[in-house]
């Protein structure tokens, strides 16, 4: 990531919002902040592009969310559309699912920053290399706001609001005393990316054996990613790994190596799992990683990250620009909060479908005769994919065509709400968009859930277009 590099002291101003970490969450977080007009500072401790990528992929609520704001385009075109997903290695069928996007992108995660960044620097965000977190403390207080003040590497920020974008060790969420609650490893998992001269028949290789687990992906040309666990082997964080430990260890459990030569990468993750208590503590907050971690089963970390932002984003920017109070920010926390819970118990599920023994494989055959139904199938499906998501009023509002030939996510793309046809509403002086043609009354949200229904009445969309004023 090309980040931008700064020798100024970051005191000199007060900053409406500070995000501590340029990963893909806190990239979302400041394009929508940037597209609400509200200024924003990304404090990354990186000092360059990065090879590694953790992640692999966007799940079909992520291209919606990408397509709502006319990001989509240079993702679909780096990216591989991929009918199918796993669940604890079991497959999924994507193809029938509600939504344009019935795939999984594979894109490896270091793209989806360089595509992020680069709209974010279009949009105006300011981006500073090489700046790590490393205190906080309370601002000087006025009776209109409590700013906090960031100290760093490079001299303190005060801001109005601090956002931990900062990962799964996240200082930011140290600093604000936010507990972390959860379940310790189990195991470790080593992986690399590698050269194979030997490499499997299939692309994406997903095996379980008695020793343990492995998988080979192949999400571009020229490399593969290797991806193994040992059962019940956890290895500390204070040892060292590298590539004869990663080699050593797939041939244990797959019997070979493949040929392995040429590592460009080689980290390790576990399956813990933990969620922070809360996602807010009065003017800071937790988005991504800094919020919830778990095992990478089913691809759901980076996109859960990119919706927490999508759902914080707007709201933030409503609180900062003084058109919304406070407790807006509550409401991040419980529609996104049970979001990260559900993560969290479906991948501790598929981590225990993917141990070893007997047992296991009479319930994987089950789970597996199950998932071959269409009901079920798209249930799981579903809940991977986040498409079943919903916050208070319903899940989000699927695209549709529209009479004059738009569809309707294209009208979210300035962040605006959409007030579809509701004849005669209190819309004079708001900042909404009115479509006609779109099929039932509904405002909907700049996230593209449902504010407002018709049969809540005409005084509660008044009060639904309020903070639009």
């Amino acid at each position: 990531m090309a980040f931008e590099v700064s020798l100024m002291l970051l005191g000199a101003i007060m900053e409406d919002v500070v995000i501590a970490g340029a990963g893909p969450t806190g990239l979302m977080l400041a394009c929508e902040l940037r597209l609400a007009g509200v200024d924003v500072l990304v404090l990354e401790r990186r000092t360059g592009s990065t090879h590694d990528s953790r992640a692999g992929g966007l799940h079909p609520r992520s291209l919606e969310v990408l397509d709502q704001r006319g990001m989509l385009d240079p993702f679909l075109a780096e990216g591989r559309p991929l009918p199918g997903a796993r669940f604890a290695g079991l497959p999924l069928d994507l193809s029938g699912l509600p939504t344009r996007y019935p795939f999984l992108l594979v894109i490896v995660q270091r793209r989806i920053e360089r595509l992020l960044e680069a709209r974010a620097r279009e949009l105006g965000v300011r981006i500073r290399s090489g700046v790590e977190v490393t205190g906080l403390r309370p601002g000087a207080a006025s009776a209109a706001a409590e700013p906090v003040v960031v100290e760093t590497t490079t001299g303190p920020v005060e801001t109005r609001y601090l956002v931990g974008c900062d990962g799964g060790r996240s200082v930011v969420r140290r600093l604000a005393g936010i507990d972390f609650p959860g379940t310790p490893a189990t195991t470790t998992s080593i992986l690399g990316d590698v050269e194979l001269a030997d490499p499997p028949a299939e692309r994406f290789l997903l095996q379980r054996t008695p020793r343990g687990n492995f998988s080979v992906l192949g999400f571009e040309e020229g490399w593969r990613r290797v991806i193994v666990d040992e059962a019940g082997v956890t290895v500390a964080d204070s040892t060292a790994i590298g590539f004869e430990d990663l080699r050593a260890m797939l041939i244990r459990v797959a019997g070979t190596d493949f040929g392995m030569h040429g590592p460009r990468w080689i980290s390790r993750f576990t399956d813990v799992a933990r969620q922070a208590a809360c996602y807010r503590s009065g003017r800071v907050l937790l988005a991504g990683d800094a919020a919830h971690v778990h095992s990478p089963a089913g691809g759901q970390g980076l996109n859960t990250g990119l919706q927490d932002a999508f759902n914080l984003g707007w709201k933030l920017a409503l609180v900062v620009r003084g058109s919304a109070g406070e407790e807006l920010l509550d409401t991040y926390h419980e529609e996104r909060h049970p979001v990260g819970a559900r993560v969290l118990s479906n991948t501790r599920a598929q981590g225990a479908l993917s141990a070893p023994g007997a047992q296991v494989d009479a319930l994987r055959a089950h789970v597996g005769d199950m998932l071959a139904t269409p009901d079920a199938n798209r249930k799981i499906a579903m809940m991977i994919t986040g498409l079943d998501i919903s916050y208070g009023l319903g899940p989000r509002v699927p695209d549709r065509d529209l009479p004059d030939g738009t569809r309707l996510f294209e009208h979210l793309r300035t962040g605006r709400p959409i007030l579809a046809d509701a004849s005669g509403g209190p819309v004079d002086g708001c900042s909404v968009r009115e479509l006609k043609g779109s099929g039932e009354p509904l405002l909907i949200r700049p996230d593209g859930h449902p504010a407002w229904t018709e049969s809540l009445g005409r005084e509660a969309l008044s009060t639904a277009l309020r903070p639009w004023r």
